[in-house]
């Protein structure tokens, strides 16, 4: 996996995180080594960087040479351009923000575009203003979060064509082991206000379904949510589409062995090479 994976991405919310090392990182891993390592084994990573500040094209260019041919970085949209703009008047804004990434194109998954919770239906057509100016170079997908886009009506029947017609992918933002859980885990407990909660849909929009599964910290807990991931995504790359994984975990520390689960779990039911050794595990190799 380290190289291709053909049928699907897989990956956490964060490369660069020093808690990694002596777990998933060498013990002597350094912050520079960071992406290198992580993307021996996964081949996509949210770039969650991007949504507080955009990083300068010398460094957007060191990523790129630092991750093997066919990792792919799904960047999020600046919050300037989501939630302090709300997509209002910022073609000029995400054109510039795209074009940054030409140098690494072809490590470019789907950006996505996180628009806050009060981002409502009545703002839909500022959606739809972005979207006829973007470049088709790139792919794109949307996280929704407030009630209208999940009434079953109108408003969400309005969004899913809006999406269709300009084929972007809906993010599929499923909490819903997050929240059933009682813990007294101050990363599950912090988690829980952070993350909001909002209704899971299975239906896709376009050809690169993104789902970000958020639970608990432990494999045993997200099993059952894992498996019937698991399910769904071997249906979607059956149906000829793409997806792109993300498992998150509220400490962090634990998301490689959350992926490593939902791959193995994948892998029972669809046909994939096995992950590679954690960087840990080959360092006295």
């Amino acid at each position: 996996m380290s190289k291709y994976i053909n049928p699907y991405h897989l990956g956490c919310s964060v490369w660069s995180l020093s808690e990694w090392k002596g777990k998933f990182y060498r013990d002597d891993a350094k912050p520079s080594q960071f992406l290198p390592q992580y993307a021996s084994v996964f081949n996509a990573v949210e770039g969650n960087t991007t949504f507080y500040n955009v990083p300068a094209p010398a460094v957007i260019e060191k990523w790129g040479t630092q991750t093997p041919k066919g990792f792919k970085f799904c960047f999020k949209f600046p919050r300037y351009i989501t939630h302090e703009k709300r997509m209002h008047n910022v073609k000029g804004e995400v054109l510039d923000f795209v074009r940054l990434f030409e140098p690494i194109r072809n490590k470019v998954g789907p950006f996505m575009i996180q628009l806050p919770e009060t981002f409502s239906a009545k703002e839909l057509y500022r959606l739809e203003d972005v979207f006829s100016i973007m470049p088709k170079s790139f792919s794109y997908s949307v996280e929704v979060r407030h009630k209208d886009f999940f009434d079953h009506g109108k408003h969400e029947r309005n969004f899913t064509s809006l999406l269709k017609t300009y084929e972007v992918d809906r993010v599929i933002f499923d909490t819903r082991k997050l929240h059933a859980v009682k813990s007294n885990e101050a990363s599950i407990i912090e988690a829980q206000k952070k993350k909001p909660k909002v209704p899971v849909r299975f239906d896709t929009t376009a050809s690169r379904p993104v789902l970000r599964y958020v639970g608990t910290n432990d494999v045993l807990n997200n099993e059952p949510y894992l498996k019937e991931w698991a399910i769904i995504v071997a249906e979607w790359i059956k149906e000829g589409l793409h997806p792109y994984v993300f498992i998150h975990a509220p400490n962090k520390i634990d998301q490689p062995k959350l992926c490593q689960h939902f791959h193995e779990q994948l892998a029972e039911l669809i046909e994939l090479p096995p992950l590679n050794k954690w960087p840990v595990q080959r360092q006295n190799k």
